[in-house]
């Protein structure tokens, strides 16, 4: 993967400096090459991590007048060049960069309908006096963006952004609100500080004097699917298996992440029948926290702990295995590591976690594959098939927005009504999925769920899992993801999902062979966290240092008193998801004082 920023509009000449501290900041999403384009009113930056033809693939890319940055993969890259070579288009490279450019040349802007894979991307055309921009359909890949006069300034990632001096780290009471009764998800299209936004899952723009041209080329449609349920299965396995395979094309070593669970398990069985065809080994990583096992309880989200499931597939599986450990000290510490790699406040633990297992692993592989995204479009959380639950108005995993505003000071939303505030952004993505009329009650129901978490919970998922490796120069990529599995799933009956009363019971189903029966159903046990209770005596720690401090931003926003009553309980209540209970709601409110403090948040 790579990092790429831009500007087009205004006198671009003067900020030449700034556009290579832009470049710098992101270099850890590319450390192998760095290259700008420079032109009248247009400067584009790009910073590679080499995946695909190292050699060759370097960036800015240029053919006749059209200059293109470009941050993904094409996964169809075979079928689109063959299609191009018909068309009498030469390559010079073997690049996925070449044949995407290639493509945005013979078909302008419907090129977007003929790409499978993970982007991000933006194409200055000189003559027209144009850019194009364009983010990948489920959003995989992250495109942020600012207006400022005459000009329009785009980045990968929030800190690239925030170099320009025209971009200020403002937080006025909206973004606040986001923050505060939303985060760790945000709204889709915002970019939380004042005036800063982000392309949409499966949006595009054009900019052209002065002005930005925004459309969705792709979203989830509603559709009549007159398959039976071994007809489903079929098409789902060979789906699945299609999807995996074609992440699996690198130059460089790849691994799979393996946690002992459904669907990190199936991607690296099919990993390693891959693997083995070619003659090649397969490389599983795992990770594991010190005294988990220990300290382990069972509960309604976590029934079961990894190790067992993870020794299970090593056992199943040829190839060579890899186990990170963490203990509670490097996962304290790197809370605030993990700020920086988002650039906002993150899932707490959760994210610093992952962050420290992708520097380990980064030794071992430059690309890595993993398991995100089945559950939402497979209906495998909790919410998914909890009755109670899901006919509850609001976000799912985050049913909490009274206990949410209860930290904030008094009056610092201004006239935001909190309820009103989360609840206005359920009811508008409820009200735009598509569903064909006369759909039944509870067909319809599921796929409003499938459309909330997708546009809301799923990004937040890709957006951790994109920065934490990409600050480790890891590429990760998440078959699951592909639109295809995505569109086709949208239309498929809720009880071939639920078969047999199996969260994900139609995967399991169409992938029987493929995995060990105790691991093929395996109860879905999520991202494994620390169970160790000096974790949260740590965090306990670090927050009462900053209550401690009336100089620290926090006190700005939250009311103490609230704080030390959280240490001092046990909510049962998750602050976001499954995952963050108690110890991560303290990690997070100190991952906020951390963003506060070192991005110097102004309030507004």
């Amino acid at each position: 993967m790579c990092g790429i920023a831009g500007q087009v509009g205004g006198d671009v000449r003067p900020l030449l400096p700034v556009f290579e501290k832009m470049r710098a900041v992101l270099s850890r999403r590319g450390p192998d090459q760095k290259g700008a384009a420079v032109t009248d009113g247009a400067v584009l930056v790009h910073a590679r991590l080499s995946v695909m033809d190292p050699e060759n693939g370097r960036q800015p890319m240029r053919l006749g007048p059209l200059t293109m940055v470009y941050n993904g993969e094409l996964y169809n890259t075979p079928e689109l060049k063959a299609e191009l070579e018909a068309l009498g288009h030469r390559f010079e490279t073997r690049s996925d960069t070449e044949v995407l450019l290639h493509a945005y040349a013979q078909w302008g802007e419907a090129c977007v309908d003929r790409l499978n894979g993970i982007y991000a991307f933006a194409v200055w055309d000189e003559e027209r006096r144009r850019l194009f921009l364009c983010r990948d359909r489920m959003g995989v890949k992250p495109l942020f963006y600012a207006l400022r006069g005459e000009a329009l300034i785009f980045a990968s990632e929030l800190k690239a952004l925030l170099c320009h001096p025209d971009i200020e780290p403002i937080l006025d009471r909206e973004g606040l609100a986001q923050v505060m009764l939303l985060g760790p998800g945000r709204v889709p299209g915002s970019g939380v500080f004042k005036g800063v936004f982000e392309l949409l899952p499966g949006e595009c723009g054009v900019f052209e004097e002065g002005r930005l041209r925004l459309r969705r080329y792709w979203r989830l449609r509603d559709g009549e699917n007159r398959d039976t349920f071994e007809e489903a299965a079929e098409k789902v396995r060979f789906l699945v298996t299609d999807a995996i395979r074609r992440q699996l094309v690198s130059d460089v070593p790849v691994c799979t992440f393996l946690s002992g669970g459904l669907d990190s398990s199936l991607i690296s069985s099919v990993a390693a029948k891959y693997f083995e065809e070619r003659g090649e080994t397969l490389r599983t990583v795992s990770v594991d926290y010190r005294d988990n096992e220990k300290f382990f309880r069972a509960g309604k989200f976590q029934p079961t702990s990894d190790p067992a499931f993870i020794k299970r597939m090593w056992d199943y599986l040829p190839g060579e295995h890899h186990l990170t450990v963490l203990d509670t000290p490097e996962l304290v510490q790197a809370l605030y590591e993990a700020v920086e790699a988002r650039d906002l406040p993150g899932m707490a633990d959760v994210d610093s976690s992952l962050l420290l297992f992708c520097r380990d692993i980064k030794g071992l592989a430059t690309v890595a594959v993993s398991g995100e995204c089945a559950d939402e479009i497979f209906g495998g959380y909790p919410w998914y098939r909890d009755p109670t639950i899901r006919e509850r108005e609001g976000f799912p995993w985050a049913q909490s927005t009274l206990w949410r505003a209860g930290f904030l000071r008094d009056g610092v939303l201004g006239s935001i009504e909190p309820f009103e505030f989360v609840d206005s952004f359920y009811r508008d993505t409820c009200a735009h999925s598509d569903i064909l009329p006369g759909t039944d009650p509870l067909e319809k129901r599921m796929k409003e769920m499938m459309n909330l978490n997708v546009d809301w919970f799923m990004q937040t998922l890709l957006d951790r899992k994109d920065r934490m490796s990409m600050w480790s120069s890891l590429e990760i990529r998440v078959p699951f993801c592909d639109h295809r599995i995505a569109e086709y799933l949208y239309t498929v009956p809720w009880a071939y999902k639920d078969h047999d009363g199996f969260e994900k019971g139609l995967l399991r189903e169409a992938m029987r062979g493929w995995l060990p029966d105790e691991v093929l159903w395996r109860k879905k046990s999520p991202y494994p966290k620390t169970h160790n209770p000096a974790y949260l005596a740590a965090v306990c720690r670090e927050l009462q240092t900053v209550l401690d401090d009336p100089t620290q931003p926090l006190h700005a926003i939250v009311r103490p008193e609230a704080l030390r009553e959280l240490m001092a309980s046990d909510v049962s209540t998750p602050w976001y998801g499954q995952l963050m209970t108690t110890p991560q709601t303290v990690a997070w409110f100190l991952q906020l004082n951390h963003w506060l403090r070192t991005y110097r948040v102004r309030m507004e």
